[in-house]
């Protein structure tokens, strides 16, 4: 029997093993050609004289397991114990050889010996070395499923013992089989372990809540004695402590848990708990949203049993008070929620003005209610962490008392309120500013006054610092431009002029002056006649502020001090003053108001050097502009002719963009005053700066100037300067993005149907005309031709072109005369 002891080797009896195996080949050419009866025999008797041949007894097993290969085990019950003898021979002394077990499990595997297989399996685990345990326990697994029920449990227990690592297929199998209890305390095991790491991949939380999962489910199958149970209430709240994150699910399950109990009170207790502990909404709603399911199932179930009742002609009083209960406890569930809702935002952020805000709006006209939730929110909120505006719940705690009338209450708050260290000085203002205007609300204009008057009290010379944040707003709210401007405004209302100056001049002296409180001190002294009172504060205020707030003051000062009509001396001394040190972009609006000024109540050559003076310091950007003007105010004032000194500093002065519309303008006057030559001149002179792909008008219209006034000689010209100036700026590094330009704008002129063959046509048609105007000899080449406006003229050509006469001057001196004369 494989149980028996088995006596020890020998020297003798390994020498006996090698004379066997030498021999066995000639066993294997015996058994060729032999019918199955005889090979048997055959095999049997060489098993049986030589035992020890594991190649002999493996070859005899094989021949002898597919003999009965396809045939019913219970039918052929004896064949098959044949074998299972045969086996129990082979393994007497083979017990060492793992692949003859794994031969003879498989083999009682196919038959319906469930404790005979299970004898076997244990004897084939004591007789291998635990290395070769692996390879039956892979057999033994499956038995165990195929066994199922307490012996599958008590297999798997022995395997756990070797591999704990497989407890999740252990758990499995105790779920299948009904023992929940005992999965429970496993998935407690393996999650008390730190070094268990998952076969399936799944995290701590996952096998966390299938444990939970299990628990709820399984809620009346699970052992809770005190004795070996387990405390599910207990396991469950340590998760809800350990995955804040799944608070609300975790909750859930625990009212769930007991709903499947049946303690249907200790459910209700859960689930309000959890509604008032959770810290997230997306909890709060998942707890809320079970909790009114769980009651709506409860009264539905109560009505069904109502109606049955009633059908039977049966009163339960008893059962219909509960049915309004439930009923009247739902309800107010219901009312609950924004209540708690709002509860949960608040333990989420204490410091959240805004929460405490709209509880006090949930409880509507309830007095008393509010006046606790405003109670509790100032008892609750950190000034400096609160999150809103916290001075704004002061404010409305107090109208809310003004509202009930009880003025004295609504001063209280605010006194205290004003003592409250809030985390910003403008609170602290605009809680001030609210105490004085319920006063005024209740026309007590002289208490709104003595407030102000006490909120912005401060030292003769004060050296705080409003930006101090170490400082408490308490110590620097005398410099609140909020509160010195409403204090103000409010003098200004109710009290006398005398008393608003003095709080101006305060204002100045605490140096918080902006240049809006200098306009109203200078609007009101002009209101009260004192003009020169006004300009002075002006001044001060020119004294505080630089650009560009001085430019805002200056336009003001010097608006009103023109209307005034003071002395042109005084005014062109503030002017100087103004212009003085001003920035170019500024400098434009006051040279004009100087310009405009001379021109009214001074001398116009005094205007014009302003002008002249205003074209070198405005900006780049309007220093075009101010060109323009200064030309038309001297041709206005001193005629055409003296702006062509204008005109030439223009153009040498701005940029070259800008120096051709200059040009233009330049040339067109000089054709007006009928300066042919010196239209022409310009033209040239501009030519400079237009690139005749990019700049196409330019030379339209001294193509159109030529036809009007030019001659066959002066058109060849101008296209040979045409020629010109493309070749430079086909040589300009420029020339690139003017390409890209003049090809963009080439483009837009397609969309608009104004292509480059219109142009052409035109530029033909006034050809045509010149020639025939000027009877043109044969030979004559269209300016039209070729994509330039003319065609290119080779170097032969070039020789051949004169340079055109020089422009005759009919006023110039003729000296030769004059010699001849003397």
């Amino acid at each position: 029997m494989p149980g028996t002891l088995l006596p020890p080797r020998t020297p003798r009896h390994h020498a006996q093993m090698e004379r066997n195996s030498a021999s066995e080949p000639d066993l294997y050419l015996i058994l060729i050609g032999l019918s199955a009866d005889k090979r048997s025999k055959v095999m049997e008797r060489a098993c049986k004289q030589l035992p020890r041949s594991y190649k002999l007894w493996k070859m005899y097993l094989e021949f002898r397991i597919k003999h009965l290969r396809g045939r019913n085990p219970a039918i052929h019950r004896a064949e098959y114990q044949k074998v299972n003898s045969l086996f129990e021979r082979a393994l007497i002394l083979l017990n060492k050889m793992p692949r003859i077990w794994e031969m003879y499990l498989s083999f009682l595997l196919e038959q319906p010996l469930v404790t005979q297989t299970r004898h076997c399996f244990d004897q084939a685990l004591r007789a291998l070395p635990i290395t070769q345990h692996n390879r039956i326990w892979k057999l033994y697994k499956a038995f165990a499923r195929s066994a199922s029920g307490e012996t599958a449990v008590q297999i798997w227990r022995r395997y756990m013992q070797v591999h704990p690592e497989n407890a999740e297929e252990f758990i499995e199998l105790l779920v299948e089989t009904g023992h929940y209890t005992e999965a429970v305390k496993k998935y407690m095991d393996i999650l008390d372990d730190p070094r268990f790491q998952s076969k399936e991949g799944k995290s701590h939380f996952q096998l966390w809540s299938e444990m939970v999962d299990l628990l709820v489910s399984k809620a009346k199958q699970i052992d809770t004695s005190a004795h070996g149970g387990i405390d599910v209430d207990a396991i469950i709240r340590s998760g809800i402590e350990r995955f804040a994150d799944q608070r609300g699910k975790l909750w859930a399950g625990l009212a769930t848990y007991w709903i499947a109990k049946g303690d249907f009170e200790k459910a209700r207790d859960v689930f309000e708990e959890g509604i008032t502990t959770v810290m997230t909404v997306r909890d709060f709603t998942m707890i809320f949203d079970s909790y009114v399911e769980f009651e709506e199932s409860v009264i539905s179930n109560l009505m069904d049993q109502a109606a049955a009742r009633s059908k039977k002609g049966k009163v339960d009083e008893d059962a219909d008070f509960e049915l309004d209960l439930r009923m009247l406890r739902f309800e107010q569930l219901m009312d609950r929620r924004p209540f708690l809702v709002n509860d949960v935002l608040l333990r989420q952020n204490p410091n959240n003005v805004i929460e405490w805000e709209k509880r006090v709006a949930l409880w509507g006209d309830n007095k008393t209610e509010v006046v606790n939730t405003y109670t509790a929110a100032i008892a609750a909120i950190n000034p400096k962490k609160a999150h809103g505006k916290f001075h704004e719940l002061w404010v409305n705690y107090a109208k809310f008392y003004e509202q009930g009338g009880d003025l004295d209450t609504a001063r209280v708050i605010f006194d205290k309120a004003v003592k409250v260290p809030f985390k910003t000085v403008s609170e602290l203002a605009d809680t001030w500013c609210e105490w004085a205007e319920m006063e005024l609300r209740h026309e007590n204009f002289d208490r709104a006054v003595e407030i102000m008057a006490k909120a912005t009290q401060a030292p003769k010379r004060s050296t705080v610092d409003y930006f101090d944040e170490s400082l408490s707003p308490q110590q620097r709210v005398h410099k609140s431009w909020k509160l010195w401007s409403f204090y103000v405004d409010l003098v200004e209302s109710v009290g006398t002029l005398e008393e608003t100056r003095q709080i101006y001049e305060r204002i100045f002296e605490l140096r918080i002056a902006t240049p809006q409180t200098v306009v109203n001190y200078a609007n009101l002294l002009e209101e009260h006649k004192y003009f020169e009172e006004s300009f002075k504060v002006y001044e001060r205020g020119l004294d505080l502020f630089s650009y560009p707030v001085a430019f805002e003051l200056w336009n003001l000062y010097l608006t009103k001090a023109v209307d005034r009509k003071i002395s042109i001396e005084r005014l062109r001394d503030l002017f100087e003053q103004a212009l003085d040190g001003c920035p170019p972009k500024f400098a434009k609006t006051l040279y004009l108001m100087y310009g405009n000024l001379e021109e009214e109540r001074g001398l116009a050559r005094h205007a014009m050097r302003i002008y002249e003076r205003a074209t070198r310091a405005v900006a780049d950007e309007d220093r075009f502009e101010m060109f323009d003007f200064y030309i038309t105010k001297s041709a206005s004032n001193f005629g055409l002719t003296s702006t062509r000194p204008i005109y030439e500093r223009a153009i040498a002065t701005l940029p070259d963009k800008e120096a051709k519309d200059m040009c233009l303008k330049f040339a067109e006057m000089e054709r007006r005053l009928g300066e042919i030559d010196r239209a022409r001149a310009i033209y040239g002179h501009g030519s400079q700066f237009c690139d005749p792909r990019t700049n196409a008008e330019f030379w339209q219209k001294w193509e159109a100037f030529e036809v009007q006034h030019g001659n066959e000689d002066t058109f060849k010209e101008m296209l040979r300067i045409k020629r010109s100036v493309q070749a430079q700026y086909n040589t300009d590094v420029n020339f690139i993005a003017s390409q890209a330009i003049a090809r963009s704008q080439q483009q837009r002129a397609q969309e608009a149907g104004q292509g480059g063959e219109e142009e052409n046509k035109e530029r033909a048609d006034a050809m045509a005309a010149l020639e025939r105007q000027a009877r043109a000899p044969m030979g004559f080449v269209a300016a039209s031709t070729g994509p330039e406006g003319g065609t290119r003229a080779t170097p032969a050509d070039q020789q051949k072109q004169q340079p055109p006469a020089a422009p005759v001057n009919p006023d110039a001196i003729n000296l030769d005369d004059d010699m001849d004369a003397e």
